[in-house]
């Protein structure tokens, strides 16, 4: 092999190996920008289906979403923010279903929380411990179900060790605060979820989770008042 055809030949090599390194490197960009995308359209279709829809019509938005969570959680199996909306939009279809089937989704949404925090416990600011927290005050404990108040006070203050100023975090700590009649605590809490910064990714769910707050908000301080 002459020289000059030697260094064509490593040259053609070196511009091939670039065209494939450019090529895996822009489908890698290609999927995660689809994965972003379909997380975030996850999180606007559950914002939608929680905030604006009602009834039977709520019921269907959710299970047609939950369908949609699933596949995205298997299809990104090493993904901890899928497993995390697999989980909210599965907790969230219990509370809008009812008695009948609840607890079968909420056994879901808890396995793959578990799954969502032994992957990456801070991914998303720690959506994970606020969602764990949420799920084990409001599932009944017991004979009936998994409940358990003292472990998620623990998911709870995790997740607001992960994200102090969140609104998320803090609304739930609030509620629970609430349930638990802790009442002045409560409403520190939730005045504090009530100035938690924008998201601006997430306009819908900011404005329906402020809503919340208000209406806990009113039910806080008629308990402070009549114990006053």
């Amino acid at each position: 092999m002459n020289l000059r055809f030697r260094n064509l030949l490593v040259r053609a090599m070196s511009l091939t190996a670039i065209a494939t390194l450019a090529a895996a490197l822009s489908t890698t960009a290609a999927s995660a920008g689809e994965f972003e995308n379909t997380l975030l359209d996850i999180q606007h279709r559950w914002a939608e289906a929680n905030y604006h829809e009602s009834g039977k019509t709520q019921k269907n938005a959710f299970e047609a979403l939950l369908e949609d969570a699933r596949a995205f959680s298997r299809a990104n199996p090493q993904r901890a923010e899928a497993e995390v909306w697999h989980g909210i939009v599965a907790s969230t279809y219990a509370g809008v279903k009812g008695p009948f089937g609840a607890l079968s989704l909420a056994k879901e949404a808890r396995d793959a929380l578990l799954a969502a925090e032994a992957l990456d416990p801070s991914v998303l600011d720690g959506s994970v411990y606020t969602s764990l927290g949420t799920l084990y005050y409001k599932v009944p404990g017991g004979l009936i179900g998994f409940g358990d108040k003292a472990l998620a006070e623990d998911y709870l203050k995790k997740a607001l060790s992960a994200n102090p100023d969140g609104i998320d975090p803090n609304y739930f700590y609030g509620e629970f605060l609430f349930e638990e009649d802790n009442y002045n605590a409560a409403r520190d809490a939730l005045l504090k979820a009530k100035q938690a910064p924008k998201r601006p990714d997430r306009p819908l769910a900011d404005e329906g989770r402020q809503a919340e707050i208000e209406a806990l908000l009113a039910r806080v301080n008629a308990k402070l008042g009549q114990s006053s």
